[in-house]
């Protein structure tokens, strides 16, 4: 009970019993309804049918607090993500569309960093059959354009500090960084960001030809790449954007038109303007 005092799961009350907190209640509850307007904070996930909001196919809400919650919450979505069966290999395996790191990422982000204090919200998943909407209340606390090099930032400091210990988020700041490389990697889309009034959405793509990619995507995908070869000490080149969208060296012209178009929105810069235009390297803006 101490221990539990000090972390501020638990309170001791003046006729020497012990009552729990918001904090206690939230991570560790059994029912959130039995807590008041908690109840209004647990998790829901919708998958729907096809790419709209028409038709509902499954809805699950996760009453337990979020540490009790957590990994079935990720178990749950990744189960109703699409998936295909890898015919090529001597054991049978199925691939998810969508990467796995990132989906678990938007889901932790969009827990810790809720605003609490926002009524008539909570966290919310929602599968799509070309992508998935994970919203959470409350606005971003640092700049959508330095959130991928900005030092880590806490809403609910000690919501986040107990979750770190629980090993389910790191408070270092590279949740983001590991979403865009989970990305990278399948050669998919960035995460997308919406900020609205009071809420914030993350939009995971599933694979997509790098034609029907909307141009937005495109140039928010080649400025989030500018800005992790920015922080590994390196620099955004034609081939290395090439190299991200998985296209064939024939394809240096739509990177080109990619990079300009970047530049003409002012999210990156060249690092050298004297360099011949074969051998370019580009910087983001803020670099």
């Amino acid at each position: 009970a101490h221990y539990l005092c000090e972390d501020g799961i638990i309170c001791k009350q003046d006729n020497g019993l012990y009552s729990i907190t918001n904090l206690g209640a939230i991570l560790f509850a059994k029912d959130l309804n039995e807590f008041g307007r908690l109840g209004r904070k647990a998790m829901r996930v919708v998958q729907y049918k096809g790419i709209n909001r028409l038709l509902i196919q499954k809805e699950e809400s996760f009453r337990q607090g979020y540490a009790v919650a957590f990994e079935n919450i990720v178990r749950y979505v990744n189960a109703l993500l699409p998936s295909v069966e890898d015919v090529n290999k001597v054991q049978l395996s199925t691939n998810s569309k969508f990467p796995l790191p990132s989906v678990r990422e938007a889901i932790a982000n969009s827990l810790i960093h809720q605003d609490l204090y926002v009524t008539g919200a909570a966290p919310v998943v929602e599968i799509f059959d070309n992508r998935i909407e994970v919203t959470n209340p409350g606005t971003p606390l640092v700049d959508v354009l330095r959130i991928i090099d900005n030092p880590p930032k806490s809403r609910n400091e000690k919501l986040a500090s107990l979750m770190r210990r629980l090993k389910m988020c790191e408070e270092l700041g590279r949740g983001w960084d590991r979403m865009v490389l989970a990305c990278e990697a399948q050669f998919l889309p960035a995460p997308r960001i919406e900020v609205f009034q009071e809420n914030t959405k993350v939009t995971l793509f599933s694979e997509m030809e790098f034609g029907n990619i909307p141009m937005d995507d495109k140039v928010w995908s080649c400025y989030l790449h500018a800005c992790l070869m920015y922080i590994q000490g390196e620099a955004l080149t034609n081939k290395s954007l090439r190299d991200r969208f998985g296209l064939p060296e024939t394809s240096s012209g739509s990177s080109s038109r990619l990079i300009k178009e970047a530049i003409n929105h002012n999210l990156v810069k060249v690092l050298d303007p004297n360099t011949a235009p074969r051998y370019m390297r580009y910087i983001p803006i803020w670099a």
